[in-house]
């Protein structure tokens, strides 16, 4: 071997040790976990009590930063620039399917632009109504908003967000336009559901369970296919009788497109650590909600719904005409 030649392949191996090392290592520094909502919400609650999990299981803090705005899209476009070391995450709903026909200029392709860690839960989803509201079940209530469209005021959380698509939903289940509230976030929504504000809030049971139990809001239905243990004396919508009305909302894991195979499946691996965590599993069950299955809690599981779902939704939007941009 020529001593050009031998210089060349020290260099190379030179090069190689570290990167190999540091696939090993990762992560080498704390992990930032995105979250597109504020401090508080459904999403902010699971991605903080998955985060504490999964910094012990990696070594490393993950720092939860809530980059909130446009229906989760800035929080989106956030990673999507961020660099694909593994260090950079995002703990997203639905709402990252829904953004791809919804926002019809979105800054990045929702799918090219990242990779997939895994599946982590479905959350319920509630019709509830301020507690004045006269309709004593749910049968007056479809009465009530079908005679009174224009004068009933359904909130949500601003355009994007599960609220919205759930109560969007809800409408095309019954047959009718309500006037929708946007508020910037589900929170003020909720608030202004108790004080009576508004009329009617399609909220996820991590955040209106508690004040349903406390008499903030009236229960009127759950859009399951069966009741939910935390709520058992609330009916589903389908056994009162409206089909059509039927959505979870689903919660993934993502990293920037390019992150090194190493790094997700190191995530994936303490993504899976955290949800079978008994903290975590009875703090999930106090929020009715529970992880999904293990074989759920893969890159290629969560592709496949986040896909699918894009197509499940895409028609309704687009026939509802309810763009953000």
């Amino acid at each position: 071997m020529t001593f050009l030649a031998k210089a060349a392949l020290g260099a190379a191996l030179s090069l190689s040790v570290p990167v190999h090392a540091l696939a090993q290592a990762f992560p080498t520094q704390p992990v930032t976990m995105l979250i597109p909502f504020s401090a508080g919400g459904p999403t902010d609650v699971i991605g903080r009590l998955i985060a504490q999990s999964m910094s012990a299981t990696l070594g490393q803090q993950v720092l939860v930063e809530n980059v909130t705005g446009a229906g989760g899209t800035l929080a989106a476009g956030r990673l999507a620039q961020s660099t694909p070391d593994g260090h950079t995450l995002l703990l997203h709903h639905m709402g990252m399917a829904t953004s791809a026909t919804l926002y019809r200029d979105l800054p990045y392709d929702p799918l090219t632009a990242f990779d997939y860690v895994g599946q982590v839960t479905t959350v319920p989803m509630l019709l509830v109504s301020r507690p004045d509201y006269p309709a004593q079940d749910f049968a007056a209530l479809l009465e009530m908003v079908r005679e009174n469209p224009e004068e009933t005021l359904l909130a949500n959380a601003g355009p994007g967000a599960v609220s919205h698509l759930c109560g969007m939903l809800f409408m095309q289940a019954v047959g009718v336009q309500l006037t929708t509230v946007p508020y910037p976030g589900t929170g003020p929504a909720l608030t202004d559901t108790m004080g009576g504000q508004v009329d009617l809030l399609c909220d996820q049971t991590t955040g209106a369970t508690s004040a349903v139990a406390g008499g903030g809001v009236k229960a009127y239905a759950t859009a399951t296919a069966e009741r939910i243990e935390t709520l058992p004396d609330v009916p589903t919508a389908l056994e009162q009788g409206l089909e059509g009305f039927e959505i979870g909302v689903w919660h993934g894991m993502y990293v920037p497109a390019g992150t090194p195979e190493a790094a997700r499946e190191r995530l994936t691996e303490a993504l899976r650590i955290a949800l079978a965590d008994e903290t975590v599993i009875q703090r999930f069950a106090e929020l009715g909600t529970t992880p999904v299955p293990q074989e759920d809690i893969t890159p290629q599981s969560l592709e496949a719904l986040f896909k699918s779902e894009i197509e499940f939704w895409r028609p309704l939007i687009e026939q509802a005409g309810e763009y953000a941009n």
